[in-house]
């Protein structure tokens, strides 16, 4: 089943610390499951009804269960580490014409709040619409290469 390139770049943008997201391959259905939950399903019997938890944590652990029993049918997400957006950034403001403009972004990424900082720059800069086409076309290639290193079939 394809995947769509667009649910896939939303899927990688939302990510959290203390989550996986997952691809299962069968339905093409996007899973994330905490790293709490991931924890309770690995040291859980066969037997466990889980009757201690509430249904929408119920559904998580099985969805959890679900990913341990069934590995092959699931494929785990690019991370934010892996995506890096420090360096999607770094290469944004590389690639602006204006080198004083460029380097004034350089500067404010360097540091604590870099993130911050960049935002505020390029909103007061009136860069916003070039940096977010800049910051999809690098998840755009990032999502390509990662289902084409996955083998699997997308629809750009």
């Amino acid at each position: 089943m394809p995947v769509k390139i667009s649910d896939l770049i939303d899927e990688m943008d939302l990510q959290f610390d203390e989550t996986f997201h997952y691809l299962n391959k069968e339905t093409g259905a996007f899973v994330m499951v905490s790293a709490e939950i991931l924890s309770i399903a690995e040291e859980s019997d066969e037997d466990d009804d889980f009757s201690g938890y509430p249904d929408w944590q119920k559904e998580e652990i099985l969805g959890a269960i679900d990913i341990i029993d069934n590995w092959d049918k699931y494929v785990e997400l690019p991370s934010k580490y892996e995506i890096n957006e420090y360096n999607i950034m770094e290469e944004f403001c590389l690639s602006l014409n204006d080198e004083q403009i460029g380097d004034r972004l350089l500067s404010a990424i360097r540091g604590k709040g870099a993130f911050r900082r960049f935002k505020d720059s390029i909103i007061r800069l009136g860069l916003g619409e070039k940096w977010y086409g800049f910051h999809w076309e690098a998840l755009q290639e990032i999502a390509v290469e990662w289902c084409e290193d996955n083998d699997i079939p997308y629809i750009l």
